[in-house]
């Protein structure tokens, strides 16, 4: 690990740092639903702000489309900012523009600034080399160094994560060194048993990291959506629920593998049967081999891991010393539905060892479901990312930061 930090760029008294994080929230009618995001770009910015900086934080929120678009505006983000840093911090209505420019100018020594959302310029994610780096260079002007702490984005070669790195000193603020410890104690040496627990909506999302944490684990619980294309490899039939009819034959060959190594892929042996997508749907309880045999036959839906299902991964989860877990169980943003995931998280909170929730949909549904981050060993900040470097991949905005 050669991965630059904030004190290869020397001393920062005075110095312009743009930070690149990553404060892309959910928000609802203006209001921040979870600012884990947030909350974690905190512990580089103070260290930046000790330093005498002058700090302007940039990011990027949900999908514009390269133009501005009032319901992805950062300044909510900047108003939470400056709760969590219990200082004021200013917030600039555009990105390279002149509100910008006088901004930055009129910064002072351990001063904040927040430029507006940075997807508001096409050249931020185009797949045009030059117009990413020329947006990039834009950037750069008000730059005297650059630290790079949005890990949920470093898996994305786009201008702020990538070219805007190349163009002045650059290092990888504290929350990525953080992110990096924990995925390597996943990979390199991971005390066993060693579980990860896999859910979410679709197995082909998943492929990469199955094939690359295959040789390197002990137990592969499988739940969420993609269980249901794992149930149909194995022969049963699966209703109306979610399935990739054309990742069958590699779910197989994964079985296969698994048997070989000697490692376990722990499938539902009960699911949430439910008549229709809707919190108050009729729903039962079914034997994974009988899902078809429920009132709804096969028009019925798999929702949710069964009770017998979370109290078994429950069970593996707390019997093993390191876990990573991606992908909620079931449905968690109806109750009916949410039992699975909130069983597995609870058992993540009781592991004695290194617990690890990846990121994105699990994030949020932990959050949601009233648990506390200090509750686990690390909740990561990038979900994609995460299971990018799972997978083994080379990260661009990792690379450019020195990381080997």
């Amino acid at each position: 690990m050669t991965l630059r930090t904030i004190d290869s760029l020397g001393p920062l008294a005075g110095k312009r740092v743009v930070v690149r994080c990553d404060l892309n929230v959910p928000l609802r009618d203006g209001v921040i639903t979870d600012d884990g995001r947030v909350r974690a770009s905190v512990p580089t910015i103070t260290t930046l702000v000790a330093q005498g900086a002058r700090v302007i934080v940039v990011s990027h929120l949900g999908r514009p489309d390269g133009a501005p678009d009032a319901k992805y505006s950062l300044a909510p983000v900047a108003a939470r900012l400056g709760e969590l840093l219990d200082r004021s911090v200013g917030f600039a209505t555009d990105t390279v523009g002149s509100d910008a420019a006088a901004k930055v100018a009129a910064l002072g020594d351990g001063e904040v600034l927040v430029l507006e959302n940075l997807r508001f310029n096409a050249g931020e994610t185009s797949k045009n080399e030059a117009e990413r780096t020329a947006f990039a260079g834009e950037l750069a002007e008000f730059a005297d160094a650059v630290v790079s702490d949005g890990f949920g984005v470093v898996h994305r070669k786009q201008a702020s994560v990538y070219e805007l790195e190349q163009l002045r000193p650059s290092a990888a603020g504290l929350l990525i060194a953080a992110e990096l410890d924990v995925l390597d104690r996943l990979t390199e040496n991971p005390e066993r048993p060693y579980a990860v627990v896999l859910g979410g909506s679709k197995v082909s999302d998943k492929l990469g990291v199955i094939a690359h944490l295959l040789p390197r684990v002990d137990a592969l619980l499988i739940g969420g959506g993609m269980l249901f294309t794992f149930l149909a490899a194995t022969g049963h039939k699966v209703g109306s629920s979610l399935l990739e009819s054309d990742q069958i034959e590699t779910v197989q060959g994964y079985l296969t593998e698994a048997a070989e190594r000697g490692v376990d892929i722990v499938l539902p042996t009960d699911v949430v049967v439910a008549a229709s997508f809707s919190a108050d749907a009729d729903h039962v309880v079914a034997a994974a081999d009988s899902i078809e045999a429920t009132p709804f036959g096969a028009s019925g839906l798999g929702l949710d891991i069964g009770p017998e299902t979370a109290t078994a991964f429950a069970d593996r989860i707390r019997g093993s010393k390191t876990v990573f877990w991606n992908g909620p169980m079931g449905v968690f943003e109806l109750a009916p539905f949410a039992a699975g995931t909130r069983v597995v998280a609870e058992a993540l909170t009781e592991v004695d060892g290194l617990s690890v929730v990846g990121g994105g949909d699990s994030a949020a549904a932990v959050r949601q479901l009233g648990f506390e981050d200090d509750q686990f060993g690390h909740i990561s900040t990038g979900g994609g990312a995460s299971l990018e470097f799972l997978e083994g991949k080379k990260l661009p905005g990792l690379e450019v930061l020195g990381w080997q």
